[in-house]
């Protein structure tokens, strides 16, 4: 029974206490004035009367009546039922104005309207219970007695409500009166544990709706601050009241305040969780809480903060809790699209509705904590129960381990509440412990059908709702009411009076005697047994880990344990990897430790090494994934193996298997320890009870347990709970004792064990001592030495100091710290007496020393254990000239982020694998065997060159056979490799240390000498710096004591030397080269800076030049016919172009080739001030000459800011003359204007040649930079630019007026793709919409011609000539602002955005990261593709291959072309290179291509070494592919176009690998002049010292190009001047499979040498005796292993290799591969004529001159490693790319329409002699004139099908008598010599005689004319 009032008590406004109109209240009367003994009366009530403080107002407001709740220092709940109500006062102020200043009529005016004001007075209600309804009706009763004058005396009605009486619970009904006319009934809760909720939750659920309800309960549950806001008081109280109740289980223990006054709102700061309610008029002060969670009632909102993270319920729970509440308070959503729907689906009633959200949240409840009874322990039943949640076993067998919520729940104070208060196992039950025990099965079967769940959700609500209204029937309230007019006429009311306390009092006396006389009400408390439910085994949910095929998985790991005690290690050995693979699933872990459960007997079993090593690896294998807490409970069933498994050593010595799986994080947390003994102390306490219980039943012969059950130790400790009352004292405490020593011994024993797993069996150093140390208790960590231990333990072990003793005793005070701070816990826990305690604590240190001395012993003797036999470390094989620096050290090669090794893809697990590291001194090479002794036989090699090594990181790496977690490093290459390694234990520390400085040495020489490509064939291992000073420091210098390591390492400590002497002055210039062929660094003598270029090249210029001349590039002008190097008289004036000297000695410009190609009108000292405008001096010079229309394309740099202008002109300069900048941008413009003048269609088209009115173009020093023209341009250009409306239509011309069309330049997809320009970083070069500066359709006159289609549709003619540019510079466009625009539209700029450096840098990393990942994952953000995108690499392709692509068809429609970017050494060469090889043919062979790279990329000082970070001083700049981008794009264009290109792909990844891998010097330094310095331009030329070493990559390829077909591309067949024109978006371009691929089998295939000396190591292995049985011919190839080109070579290349093995068997010299091929394709030549139709294949492969559309279905020959394999693909993107432009159709194309041989046609034909090209002798050839092709055709012979070549008549400009020159034949007359002039070059003929001569010359000259 309880008072259903504690106090009642009249608040008032407190006059006298007034603060700056802040008033405040005071108690004006209190019943009872004492307080009650049982509940203290709560302080500060006045502040919750009116929360937003005291104040008066000048009107009177209507009575209100609000809830507040206190907690008082117990935490008991004390409810504050408050009615305030407002009475009228006089006004204080006023009255006091009167006084002073009657005088003043205004004030007088003012105040007379405030009187009277208003006070607010409050009756309060102070009690235990919440009965909110009785409350207000009692509180409204009192003030309608006083306000209607009723006749009742208000000290009855206040006597009665004190002294009413009620039960607390149990269902009853009392009717109450309070003596005035009034009638109450009041109903208890049947179950006072269940929450009583009236309407509360369901008016939550509306004001916030489901989802931000849902938000507020996990973050109460998960301890957040939660703060209601609202207007209404009351609907503050009711939310939180609400929130309690769904929360129902667990009870809310933070701090709770409903309603917060004003006063106190400095509480919301407090650090701990609450849940608080504050009136909405302080919504600005909780602003700025930075970690509340506030809900807005009145708004519906809730706000998270940024920084607050709030765990949801797990998934699939919280969807069906969703579905289930809408259901619930939406009943109308679910068939609101129904056509017929039913009639009246209105959700229930409020209070009805209230209980069934209620209902939702407790059948999730038993979801979340079902079988939560199995994981109780029980360690005491008497005097008190004790009881602990086994945490981890809980989670561990709902599989929630990895779930944020049930976590940080379990960890709460809620959930520790709810384990004590319903933890013991005999008490009164409610409906949550119904639910969870005996409807789990029914939960399960319905948690999928919502239907059901609602339906168990209604019959829960019923229940809930039966237990708040037992007795819904009676409604007999009544209840007097203000009437109307009273509370109208309150205007003259009298104040609320004060009562008689006398008169109360003694009611409350009367009362109170009365109850002491009344019989004491026993209600008997219903106590019974808890059920438990089932248990959690069966109740894994649906998601539990259950792996694939498990039962063959838990047979592995039977037979393998089998195996093992039965001896058959080999058998065993076979199992193992698949056991360990198993043991990754709890299953196998479980039978694990069953299985060998079976095998100890007296808990011991004892094994020999190799058996004991085995259990010894899996029981690691097992406890490797076990998480720190144990979840699954594997650690513990170890724990008594790990005792019991032993091996006998010498000298009686036992070694158990402790010693060896110490190294988990488990054994050192607290929380698994503590869980362990809990268990075993039930266990042992349910025994000691089973054996009294069992006694006891013999003796009454009962048969209690039929059922055979084992009875749970809950349900024991029920009985006995429940037998305690009846049992006398004697057995009481003896029963209290046997139970305390049970936990002592328990104690003890667990003492020794956590002793036995914590120290390490080498005491003296601790191997986890790298680790940090066990912190605070419930340290997760996985060492047992705290830090500064650590600290002095490192100490005194580097020290070498040999106190071992003292070492020792470090790690023995840790441990003994460790078991003493568990002890204490446990034993507090668990109420050992403090006796025992003290006895525990000596104890602990003997049993710590006891085992440390045992554990000295059985070291000792392990140590002498044979070690275990290792896999033998394969040697591998080196280059010619490469040496090791260091040998092979032990390492494993663990397996990256790429799946195909490791056996994910199926396939054998080829990683991880153990082998050796061995770093030479030009790669790093691993080469080991698998782990997996399937594949054992198998060798892993994996290599890359140490130049392109990129990043290097330590790692720390776990292996999965031992697991020891070693240190090992990540190596990164650029050429796509990865290796990550962990260095084996026998590796010791300081050896690693070495190998890396070692290789950082190798990876960054001091200088260019020192890579490999120099000192290869040096000798020595190290080479070792001279004791006296060197002043040449270029070579690489070991430190001495890194070389002393070094030798004590390597073992081999010779170095070479040889004899020096300097070279004599005549030889300096070639000094440096033998230099590098030398074996030692040179000795002081020589002094290098005498060695300048300017001297080395005086001494011998004349060679020089002669070596300039043969030089790459010049023989490419020659070949385009820009001029010839003939002395200046010859040199035929109307030549346009000059090769220019000037920068033969390089001091125009650095970076530039000795010869350039300049207008013949600009003299050299011209070039040398022009040169000064553009960055590095890189001025405009030609590169290449478009055969056809003439146009020619320039390279430079960008030019200088404008600040150059300023420079030039000094400060001083008189005004009148022209300054010297206006100078320079003259000659700027004369240089461009000469340009211009060279071009055919320029001197045509007007003939205006002057350079009057020219502005300057780049240079204008006057700023009135008209906003640039409105030039018109296809679509190419445009979207090159980035304009951004792409609309092709008509613009008007200013000037002409005429309507010119615009098509747009590219398929009508890319418009769509140009109109949504892709949002990259920077998009395609549609640039960041900086246009402003360019009007949007920039760049011009390309409009001048209905334009092309970029990829090769038709064009019309060319038609308003004179609109299209010249000359169009491409510019940057961060460049080009505020230029003027030339007037006379000579020239145009078109500005782009180039990518920069960086870009290239960055998005490089990011790809390798893409292709070759680090370590996998299963992030769906991290997936290829999605990497792919974000390294933006592709569209870097697109934009250069665009730019290109738009330079080629200006080019082709006549304009000229300066590309002029950046520095003119990155970008500006990828496009320039490009053009090229689209435009000209011949790039597209291994000739052209090899002078394409020398000319453009070499002479023209792409700086290899700089971007390739080759050398110590460019470390800090990184590595940048700008090179390995043209290659890709080049790649890109040769898959489009496969028949165009002489080499294959393969040939572009040789270069792709070794441009970085510095084998050879052609990619070293960053120009000409630098290799002159060094002298190894010319050195190639020059005699070799070693002829096995390869100095040039050129070389290189062509020497292996006569032996193998391997760069050889079979699909050649290439049109004649064919340009190409390859689609350039995004999706046309593939990854390059260069970055992808591996072959593991025998390391990158790009050094051949290893290929042919790896196969003949392999033949010279004698193969192992067969059983005689038939030998498979099938070969498994396996990617990512085998190289695919040798193991399926494609059918021409296995061909050839047939017919050379054959060749070989008969004895015959083979020929070479080259002219087999080119015998077979003369052959098919031949066979095609012969056939009316041809056939399809034939043909296809080699006909020449196919027809396009035929050509079109692309024969594609897949390039691979070693070959090509055919893979006929028609492949589709290839089939409109090569058509040509229709404007001038190609010569062959024309004719190949109509026949496909070339007999016909022979209008005239014989033989002729011919000069060949320089030095070579004249040749006698047969020639054919062909008037219908308009072509001159020569032949070897008659007979011969085969055509040497093609002169085209449309070149020839001339033929003319000639004369005989030098080596000509013999008597031949003079006038039988003639010469045929072409625009390319000369041609030297002689016939037989002078009429043979005359019939030629005039054959010709007639098919010139016809034509």
């Amino acid at each position: 029974m309880a008072r259903l009032a504690d106090y009642y008590l009249v608040v008032g406004y407190d006059l006298d206490k007034r603060v700056e109109g802040e008033g405040q209240g005071r108690i004006l009367q209190r019943f009872p004035e004492k307080d009650w003994e049982d509940s203290p009366f709560p302080q500060g009530v006045e502040l919750f009367c009116q929360p937003s403080g005291w104040q008066l107002v000048p009107e009177r407001q209507p009575a209100s009546f609000f809830v507040a709740v206190l907690t008082d220092i117990n935490s008991e709940r004390h409810y504050c039922a408050c009615f305030t109500f407002w009475e009228g006062l006089d006004n204080p102020q006023l009255q006091k104005a009167e006084a002073s200043e009657a005088d003043e009529a205004d004030d007088e005016l003012a105040v007379v309207q405030l009187a009277q004001v208003f006070a607010p007075k409050s009756l309060v209600l102070v009690s235990r219970l919440d009965y909110t309804e009785v409350f207000r009706n009692c509180l409204g009763l009192i003030y309608t007695v006083h306000v209607d004058g009723l006749t009742v005396p208000m000290e009855t009605v206040v006597g009665n409500l004190l002294t009413c009486i009620i039960p607390i619970a149990g269902g009853s009904q009392r009717t109450i009166t309070l003596g005035a006319g009034d009638r109450q009934v009041i109903q208890t809760p049947i179950d006072d544990s269940l929450p009583v909720s009236g309407s509360t939750v369901a008016q939550l659920f509306r004001q916030l709706g489901i989802i931000n309800v849902l938000y507020l309960f996990c973050a109460a549950l998960t301890e957040h601050k939660i703060l209601f806001l609202s207007s209404s008081y009351q609907r503050l109280t009711d939310a939180c009241r609400g929130l309690l109740a769904i929360m129902f289980p667990l009870k809310y223990s933070f701090t709770y305040v409903p309603i917060l006054p004003g006063k106190l709102l400095e509480v919301l700061s407090t650090p701990t969780p609450f849940i608080i309610g504050v009136n909405s008029f302080f919504r600005s002060e909780t602003q700025e809480l930075l970690d509340v969670i506030i809900a807005d009632l009145d708004g519906g909102t809730v706000t998270i903060p940024e920084c607050v993270h709030i765990s949801l319920l797990p998934e699939p729970l919280l969807q069906q809790t969703q579905t289930v509440l809408s259901m619930v308070l939406d009943p109308e959503l679910e068939i609101a699209d129904h056509a017929f729907p039913p009639l009246s689906t209105q959700p229930s009633a409020l209070k009805i509705q209230d209980k069934e959200i209620r209902g939702v949240f407790l059948w999730l409840f038993a979801q979340l904590f079902q079988g939560y009874r199995w994981c109780l322990h029980i360690i005491r039943i008497h005097p008190e129960p004790v009881i602990r949640f086994h945490k981890a076993a809980f989670l561990g067998q709902r599989s929630l381990t990895e779930d944020d919520f049930l976590m940080k729940v379990l960890d709460g104070m809620a959930f520790a509440g709810f384990v004590s208060e319903r933890g013991p196992p005999y008490r009164a039950t409610d409906l949550f412990d119904d639910l969870v025990a005996n409807h789990v099965e029914r939960i399960r079967q319905e948690e999928t059908c919502p239907h059901k769940v609602m339906n168990h959700v209604k019959e829960l609500a019923e229940l809930l709702f039966r237990n708040e209204n037992p007795y819904p029937a009676v409604a007999m309230h009544k209840v007097q009411r203000p009437s109307e007019n009273s509370q109208n006429a309150a205007q003259k009311q009298s104040p609320f009076p004060s009562l008689d306390d006398v008169v109360v009092q003694l009611f409350i006396d009367h009362a109170a005697a009365k109850l002491k006389t009344a019989p004491p009400v026993v209600k008997a408390e219903v106590k019974g047994m808890v059920p438990s439910g089932p248990p959690l085994g069966d109740i894994v949910d649906r998601n539990g880990h259950v792996m694939a095929n498990s039962a063959r998985r838990l047979e592995v790991v039977r037979n393998c344990i089998t195996y093992i005690f039965e001896n058959k290690m080999l058998e065993a050995k076979k199992l193992m990897p698949a056991v360990l693979r198993a043991l990754k699933g709890r299953a196998a872990r479980v039978c694990l430790t069953q299985e060998l459960n079976q095998h100890v007997l007296q808990n011991r079993a004892v094994l020999d090494d190799q058996q004991f090593d085995y259990i010894v690896r899996m029981m690691n294998c097992t406890l490797q994934d076990c998480s720190h807490i144990d979840e699954q409970g594997i650690a513990a069933a170890l724990l008594p193996l790990v005792t019991a498994f032993c091996r006998k050593m010498g000298a009686g010595i036992t070694q158990f298997a402790y010693s060896c799986v110490q190294e988990h994080m488990v054994w050192a947390t607290m929380q698994f320890w503590e869980a362990m003994f809990y268990s075993d102390v039930q266990n042992h306490i349910r025994a000691l009870y089973l054996e009294t219980d069992e006694g006891e039943q013999q003796n009454n012969h009962q048969d209690g347990l039929s059922d055979g059950r084992k009875i749970s130790a809950l349900e024991l400790a029920s009985e006995q709970s429940r037998l305690w009352p009846t049992l006398s004292k004697e057995m009481q405490t003896e029963r209290v004792q046997k139970e305390e020593s049970t936990v002592f011994s328990q104690a003890i024993h667990y003492a020794n064990r956590m002793s036995y797993l914590l120290l390490p069996l080498d005491t003296s150093k601790n191997r986890l001592l790298r680790t940090t140390g066990l912190g605070d208790v419930e340290s997760v960590s996985n060492s047992y030495v705290t830090n500064s231990i650590a600290g002095s333990m490192a100490e005194s072990y580097d020290t070498e100091s040999g106190f071992e003793d003292a070492e020792s005793s470090d790690v023995a005070n840790s441990v003994v710290r460790f078991i003493n701070r568990f002890v204490d816990k446990v034993c507090n826990e668990s109420g050992v007496t403090n006796e025992h305690l003290k006895a525990l604590h000596t104890m602990i240190p003997d049993i710590v020393q006891m085992h440390i001395e045992t554990l000295d012993a059985v070291h000792r003797e392990s140590k002498r254990l044979p070690p275990i036999q290792k896999p033998k470390l394969l040697r591998p094989t080196l280059l010619p000239g490469e040496e090791l620096v260091m040998d092979g050290m032990r390492v494993h090669l663990i397996p990256d982020g790429r799946e195909e090794a490791t056996g994910l893809m199926g396939g054998p697990p080829l990683l991880p694998a153990e082998g050796a590291i061995f770093l030479t001194n030009y790669r790093l090479i691993f080469k080991g065997t698998p782990n997996d002794p399937l594949v054992g036989e198998q060798v892993v090699t994996r290599s890359f060159p140490i130049a392109s090594l990129t990043k290097e990181k330590r790692i720390s790496v776990t292996l999965p056979m031992d697991q020891f977690v070693q240190e090992g490093l990540q190596l990164r290459s650029c050429t796509f490799q990865l290796m990550k390694i962990a260095f084996d234990e026998e590796v010791a520390s300081d050896l690693a240390e070495v190998f890396r400085k070692h290789m950082h040495k190798l990876r960054y020489p001091q200088h260019v000498q020192g890579t490999f490509a120099f000192t290869v064939g040096q000798c020595g291992k190290m080479v070792v710096e001279h004791k006296t000073k060197d002043k040449n420091q270029s070579l690489k210098t070991l430190s001495k004591n890194l070389v002393k390591s070094a030798k004590r390492t390597i073992g081999r400590q010779y170095v070479t030397r040889k004899k020096y002497s300097p070279p004599t002055w005549e030889n300096r210039s070639s000094f440096q080269s033998e230099m590098d062929e030398d074996e030692i660094s040179i000795s002081e003598e020589v002094d290098q800076s005498s060695l300048t270029l300017s001297s080395t090249i005086r001494s011998s210029d004349r060679q020089t030049m002669s070596n300039v001349v043969e030089r790459a590039c010049c023989r490419d002008y020659q070949r385009l016919g820009l001029g010839t190097l003939s002395s200046s008289l010859t040199r035929s004036k109307n030549e346009p172009f000059r090769i220019s000297t000037v920068n033969r000695m390089y001091t125009v410009c650095r970076s530039y080739p000795g010869l350039l190609i300049v207008p013949q009108s600009i003299p050299d000292t011209t070039i040398q001030r022009i040169c000064r405008c553009y960055r590095q001096n890189r001025f405009p010079v030609v590169c290449w000459r478009n055969p056809r229309t003439k146009a020619v394309l320039l390279r430079s740099a960008g030019l200088h800011a404008k600040g150059v202008v300023g420079f030039f002109k000094s400060p001083n300069a008189p005004a009148s003359g022209p300054s010297q900048a206006d100078s320079t941008s003259l000659e700027q413009e004369k240089y461009l204007q000469a340009i211009i003048s060279s071009m055919p269609s320029y001197s045509e088209s007007s003939g205006r040649n002057t350079l009057s009115g020219f502005t300057s173009t780049h240079m204008s020093t006057s700023d009135s930079s008209d906003k640039l023209r409105q030039p018109k341009i296809g679509a190419l250009m445009k979207q090159v630019m980035g304009t951004k409306e792409d609309v092709p239509g008509t613009f008007s011309r200013g000037a002409l007026g005429q309507r010119a069309k615009v098509i747009s330049l590219s398929q009508p997809k890319v418009s769509g793709k140009a109109r949504n320009p892709p949002r990259g970083k920077w998009g395609s070069i549609r640039g960041s919409g900086r246009l402003s500066a360019y009007n949007p359709d920039v760049g011009t006159r390309l409009a001048a011609k209905e334009s092309a289609q970029p990829n090769g549709g038709p064009s019309e003619a060319l038609f308003l000539r004179q609109q299209k540019a010249y000359l169009y510079i491409i510019g940057d466009k961060a460049q080009l602002k505020g230029g003027k625009q030339d007037t006379f539209q000579q020239w145009e700029v078109v500005p782009i955005e180039v990518c920069d450096v960086r870009q290239v840098k960055n998005s490089f990393k990011k790809l390798m990261k893409a292709c070759v990942p680090s370590s996998s994952t299963s992030d769906p953000n991290m997936s290829f593709l999605r990497c792919l995108e974000e390294s933006e690499w592709i569209a870097l392709l697109h934009r250069v291959l665009q730019v290109s692509v738009l330079v080629v068809e200006l080019l082709d429609t006549g304009s000229s072309v300066m590309v002029s970017l950046e520095d003119g050494w990155d970008v500006t060469t990828q496009v320039v290179s490009l053009v090229q090889l689209l435009s000209d043919p011949y790039y597209r062979t291994f000739d052209g291509f090899r002078l394409l790279v020398e000319k453009e990329w070499l002479s023209f000082g792409h700086r290899f070494s700089h971007r390739g970070a080759q050398t110590l001083g460019s470390q800090s700049s990184g590595f940048t592919p700008v090179f390995l981008q043209f290659l890709d794009c080049v790649h890109q264009i040769h898959l489009q176009f496969p028949m165009e290109f002489e080499f294959s792909q393969y040939y572009l990844k040789f270069l792709a690998y070794h441009y970085v891998s510095n084998r050879f010097r052609t990619f070293l330094l960053d120009s000409d002049y630098e290799r002159i310095e060094l002298g190894v331009l010319y050195e190639e030329k020059g005699e070799r010292k070693s002829p096995q070493v390869c100095k040039s990559v050129w070389d290189y390829i062509d020497r292996l190009n006569k032996k193998t077909p391997v760069f050889y591309n079979y699909m050649f067949s290439p049109e004649d001047e064919e340009v190409l024109r390859p689609y350039t978006f995004n999706s046309n371009l593939k990854v390059w499979d260069f970055y992808m691929e591996e072959t593991l089998s025998e390391g990158p295939s790009y050094d051949w040498e290893l290929r042919g000396r790896q196969e003949r190591a392999a033949e010279e292995t004698p193969d192992k005796a067969d059983s005689g049985g038939p030998k498979s011919q099938r070969h498994v190839v396996w990617p990512c292993y085998d190289s695919l080109s040798k193991a399926v070579p494609d059918a021409i290349t296995k061909l050839l290799q047939d017919l050379q093995s054959l060749e070989a068997e008969l004895g015959q010299t083979s020929e070479k591969w080259k002219d087999t091929w080119d015998k077979m394709k003369t052959a098919q030549r031949s066979e095609t004529k012969l056939e009316s139709k041809p056939s399809f294949s034939s043909s296809l492969l080699m006909s020449s001159n196919l027809s396009h559309q035929r050509r079109s279905q692309g024969v594609y020959l897949q390039e691979s490693a070693g070959g090509s394999s055919i893979n006929l693909a028609l492949d589709c993107e290839a089939s409109a790319t090569s058509t040509p432009v229709a404007g001038r159709p190609s010569t062959s194309t024309l004719y190949s329409q109509f026949q496909s041989t070339e007999s016909e046609n022979r209008s005239f034909e014989g033989i002729l002699f011919k000069k060949g090209a320089l030095l070579k002798p004249w040749k006698p050839r047969w020639f054919v004139l062909d008037k219908t092709k308009h072509q001159l055709r020569y032949y070897e012979t008659r007979q011969d099908k085969e055509c040497k070549g093609v002169i085209e008549l449309a070149d020839v400009e001339s033929v003319i008598p000639g004369t005989p020159a030098m080596g000509a034949p013999k008597n031949i007359e003079e006038k039988a010599f003639f010469d045929l002039k072409t625009t390319k070059r000369v041609y030297n003929f002689c016939a037989q005689d002078s009429l043979n001569a005359q019939l030629w010359m005039d054959s010709v000259q007639s098919c010139l004319s016809d034509a």
